[in-house]
């Protein structure tokens, strides 16, 4: 099935392994919030026990050093579309209100960047990861 959206996970390829699966899973928890289509329905197996629901659709995941995450930030907000982010300094901080802070005391084009995420037209994804590689 071709879906009329894409989501789009990019993190930094120089990462420890453990650092890009918990950047990709903090990305993703952000994407589930972009609208309310981009989740599916709660699963419920034959025993009757219920699981929450998923995404909707595939999640895409893609490798980029430090400047291709850099042009692929800027692409996405130039196109206005919802994006994660995650900064290496967010390794060094343990709750949510230090997160935000973090974030907020840098200037977008100066963030060091270790993954983003994007969801929107398959389109207007697909011209934010031009150029970049599957991960893996």
């Amino acid at each position: 099935m071709r879906f009329d959206t894409k989501i789009a996970v990019i993190v930094r390829t120089d990462l420890a392994d453990w650092q890009k699966l918990n950047v990709t899973a903090f990305l993703a928890s952000g994407l589930a919030h972009a609208t309310d289509e981009i989740v599916g329905k709660p699963y419920e197996d034959a025993s009757g026990n219920a699981y929450l629901p998923m995404f909707r659709e595939p999640v895409l995941v893609y490798a980029a050093d430090a400047a291709a995450l850099t042009r692929t930030h800027a692409r996405a907000l130039s196109r206005s579309l919802p994006t994660a982010l995650y900064t290496e300094e967010l390794f060094g901080t343990d709750n949510e209100d230090d997160n935000r802070a973090t974030v907020r005391a840098v200037e977008a084009d100066a963030l060091n960047l270790v993954g983003l995420a994007v969801y929107g037209p398959r389109g207007q994804v697909d011209k934010v990861t031009k150029g970049l590689k599957l991960h893996g």
